[in-house]
């Protein structure tokens, strides 16, 4: 089996243009054979009416001089036969074996028939002639020294058609290695890219298919590129935020060994063991979550509800977090019902409102509102916290990133309630954007569909 891309063009090349010359030049010959063969009989029989017509009206001594000196018996052999048998030839047949007549054939011609043979089947022509002269009938047999027209078309078909296979294929060999170098670059990169390295540079500028092909294959290059980034990052992440409340659990957990450990003291260390511990568990939860929310096999339990009463128990349920800070709530609930997983939205309005309230300041508000039209409702969530930075804008729906690490400690998390968010509002075909400033605010735009589409 033929592996090889070039070989491949070639040798399929080559039969193509062997098959399409051997079916056009047999096809040709066999269209224009009759018409060519009968062009070579009329040249024939013309110059053999000449001949006798030159018998008839000179002197048979006259008549023979005369046809011997004919030019056209470089084109052609004559053999004039005496009714004894006995002829006579005009024409130099060097290097051209003359078509033998038979007793028959002879007989006919001297009774003043015509005789038209062809014996090989090539196209030549033998004609017999009566030619009467002073002396009595006489037999004249003609031949054609040249090849015949058709023989001499095939001749120059077939080295037309090895020419053009030669010239063909000496082009085609050139023009496959141009065809095939931008799809072994393509292949090498492939490589390249299999083994960890992104920094590849193509270089193929063709406008052709083979060109769109190797802008897909960057576009793809760098959307892989930035997979990768991100599992690493993801990788970091994971060890760092397991490995802070690792160390925390192993460091407290040795210092309980000591005997001599007040009992105050002991309590403590136990409070941020279990503390710690919750914060694995919390995550864990969070990331199996994430994964079940990203598979494939994941179904909705739609149902149809009130969405504005469902974020005004949301906010009561999280009353002791911005109670205890003085902080208020606007509401702009237009009452709208949506077919949606209603349990899986509650955690969207949850993890939101719950960022909202950890960082927003002190006696402050938030706002809610709820807006609809025709095919979709949207809810704005907007707080008067600190913000987030532009360039974290585009991030915070990452998992595992937290904006402003420098407050990390402060403000507690793992970073994943924002990425289940996302997965969430585009499992129910909505959208989710933000919109901040830095220390003027930050509103969360959620928009979902009122009713859910059919290829849902």
């Amino acid at each position: 089996m033929i592996k090889s891309l070039y070989i491949r063009v070639v040798v399929t090349f080559l039969v193509s243009v062997i098959a399409g010359t051997v079916i056009a030049f047999l096809l040709s010959t066999w269209i224009f054979e009759d018409q060519l063969n009968e062009n070579s009989h009329i040249n024939i029989r013309n110059f053999g009416q000449d001949v006798v017509q030159i018998y008839k009206t000179l002197p048979l001594s006259e008549a023979d001089a005369f046809v011997n000196k004919m030019k056209q018996l470089d084109l052609y052999y004559i053999r004039m036969y005496e009714p004894s048998g006995q002829f006579q030839t005009y024409g130099k047949a060097i290097d051209h074996e003359p078509i033998s007549v038979t007793k028959e054939q002879l007989q006919k011609v001297l009774g003043g028939a015509v005789v038209e043979a062809n014996p090989n089947g090539l196209g030549t022509v033998l004609l017999g002639l009566p030619v009467p002269t002073s002396n009595g009938t006489r037999a004249m047999f003609l031949e054609a020294l040249s090849p015949p027209a058709a023989t001499v078309v095939i001749r120059w078909g077939t080295i037309f058609a090895s020419s053009s296979l030669i010239a063909g294929s000496l082009i085609i060999l050139i023009a496959s290695m141009f065809l095939v170098r931008p799809i072994k670059t393509l292949t090498q990169a492939t490589k390249r890219i299999a083994a960890g390295d992104f920094n590849v540079k193509l270089n193929i500028k063709q406008s052709s298919e083979l060109g769109t092909l190797a802008r897909s294959f960057e576009d793809m290059m760098k959307d892989l590129q930035q997979l990768e980034q991100m599992r690493k990052e993801f990788v970091a992440n994971v060890s760092h935020e397991v490995q802070s409340p690792l160390t925390s659990i192993s460091g407290y957990a040795q210092a309980l060994m000591n005997v001599e450990l007040p009992d105050r003291e002991r309590a403590r260390y136990l409070d941020i063991i279990i503390s710690e511990a919750k914060r694995l568990s919390k995550m864990s939860d969070s990331l199996l979550k994430l994964s079940m929310l990203e598979s494939q096999s994941h179904q909705l339990q739609l149902v149809t509800r009130d969405l504005d009463e469902q974020i005004r128990r949301v906010i009561v349920a999280l009353q002791p977090q911005w109670a205890a800070r003085n902080i208020h709530f606007e509401l702009d609930l237009q009452k709208v019902q949506v077919i949606a997983d209603h349990d899986q939205l509650n955690q969207v309005w949850t993890n939101i409102l719950s960022n909202a309230i950890k960082f927003s300041d002190d006696n402050s508000e938030i706002l809610v509102k709820v807006q609809r039209d025709v095919r979709n409702v949207t809810v704005y969530i907007s707080d008067q916290g600190i913000g987030i930075p532009l360039e974290d804008q585009k991030r915070i729906f990452e998992r595992f990133f937290k904006s402003d690490r420098s407050h990390s400690r402060k403000y507690d998390g793992s970073g994943m309630g924002l990425a289940i968010t996302k997965q969430i509002v585009m499992l129910h075909q909505g959208d989710i954007r933000v919109e901040s400033k830095m220390d003027q605010g930050t509103t969360f735009i959620i928009t979902l569909p009122v009713h859910q589409r059919q290829d849902d």
